[in-house]
């Protein structure tokens, strides 16, 4: 992008310079040409300033990268076609006035060279009588140097602004090929911290809390020891349970090979078997085929809501529901606990990460709770409506029916509960 800048800089000097240099060979080839009075001299040389002007401020100031402003070529028209009235040896100033659309419209600026040098040549033989050979030669060469010069800077600008194309289109092919190896590499790291943190630090606290378990069953019940052990163990187990989150938190792709219903499911069934409460996951409808990361994304939702209620609702029961309607998907997680007051409370981290990322998928977010009512959260995003199917012919069966297996859910049945209780 520098060097396009740059070049633009470069390529508007050379323009102004240009149209400047034309200008005062033209004025000055009028003036030496013939003799002219003091006052006829000074009215050229005016003219020929305010085209000047004209050109300085509508072309130089406010002029646009595409083209040059309309009141630009109409007053430099009235312009040109008042100093070509004042001397008509000053009618090839006309090529001045054309020099701020070479670059942009070669094709006019082609045709209106061809056009002064034919008023040129007209404009001669009207005043002479004749066209000498040599002038019409030379006028001859001179539109075909103009056409010429006027096709070169015209290709050499289409050819820049091409290749600066191409240059877009690398850099932003280069900079979508850094993006993924970014994510491919942090997705690696993830799950490279992940494999650690489960071979480390929670094989470690299992070993930790079989280890107190054993010691307490040594040790007389009821006594200061055994009341250290037992504290110990249950520190030991709630950072079991943590690193077991974390090592889930991290894993980069949480669905692979699984849906959205099922991982769920999952997270339900962890959290019943790591802390007795009631949890369970029901599912209404067809299920829709969403993306990858809009599953990925969601069950972060569902995780984040699984995990404050664990921590601060102190709730008996948790229930996702998974409602897939025609065209949104509609989550529910609700507990008993304690609840709190929305709008008294200061939003968290976890809300405000769930509030984006539903946000990111065009849906809703909705958090109700009540002082000692439970709390429930309401997700919302759209789905993919489904392209009509051709009508199976009779005797095969249809797309939603279920032949030999035995699915989650069923559009008859309505809904889907798998309840987990509770580990005793």
């Amino acid at each position: 992008m520098a060097k396009q800048r740059e070049w633009e800089r470069w390529k508007a000097v050379g323009q102004h310079t240009f149209f400047l240099t034309v200008l005062a060979l033209f004025v000055v080839g009028a003036l030496v040409g013939a003799s002219v009075t003091m006052g006829g001299a000074l009215l050229r040389v005016g003219l020929a300033v305010g085209l000047a002007a004209w050109y300085g401020y509508w072309v130089v100031l406010r002029g646009r990268a595409d083209r040059p402003p309309l009141p630009y070529i109409v007053g430099a028209a009235v312009a040109w076609a008042v100093m070509a009235a004042v001397d008509p040896a000053l009618l090839p100033t006309g090529l001045a006035v054309l020099i701020p659309y070479w670059l942009r419209r070669a094709w006019w600026s082609a045709a209106g060279v061809l056009v002064l040098g034919a008023a040129w040549m007209w404009q001669r033989f009207t005043t002479d009588g004749s066209v000498d050979v040599r002038e019409f030669l030379s006028c001859t060469l001179g539109m075909a140097a103009a056409v010429t010069v006027v096709g070169y800077i015209a290709t050499l600008d289409h050819e820049s602004h091409k290749r600066q194309r191409l240059l877009d289109e690398l850099t932003a092919t280069q900079a979508e090929r850094a993006a993924a190896e970014r994510q491919a590499g942090t997705l690696a790291e993830r799950q490279r911290l992940a494999r650690e943190v489960h071979d480390t630090l929670t094989q470690g606290f299992a070993s930790i809390a079989m280890l107190l378990d054993a010691a307490r069953d040594d040790l007389p019940p009821g006594t200061p020891v055994a009341r250290r052990v037992e504290q110990a163990m249950r520190t030991a187990r709630d950072n079991l349970a943590e690193s077991r989150r974390l090592v889930h938190a991290l894993r980069p792709a949480p669905l692979d090979g699984t849906h959205l219903r099922d991982a769920v499911r999952e997270l339900t069934a962890r959290l019943a078997e790591e802390t007795g409460i009631e949890a369970y996951t029901t599912v209404t409808g067809r299920p829709a085929a969403l993306s990858p990361g809009v599953e990925g994304e969601l069950l972060r939702v569902v995780q984040e809501a699984l995990t404050n209620a664990r921590r601060h609702a102190h709730a008996a029961s948790v229930s996702v529901t998974l409602s897939y309607l025609d065209d949104v998907l509609a989550i529910d997680i609700q507990d008993d606990g304690t609840g709190f007051a929305p709008a008294a409370r200061h939003a968290g981290v976890g809300l405000a990460a769930m509030r984006e990322r539903v946000a990111v998928l065009g849906g809703t977010f909705a958090v109700e709770s009540v002082s000692g009512e439970g709390t429930t959260i309401a997700v919302t995003v759209p789905v993919p409506v489904p392209e009509p199917t051709v009508a199976p012919s009779p005797g095969t069966p249809a797309s939603g029916d279920v032949v030999g297996t035995d699915t989650d859910t069923d559009t008859g049945a309505g809904s889907d509960t798998d309840r987990m209780v509770p580990a005793r």
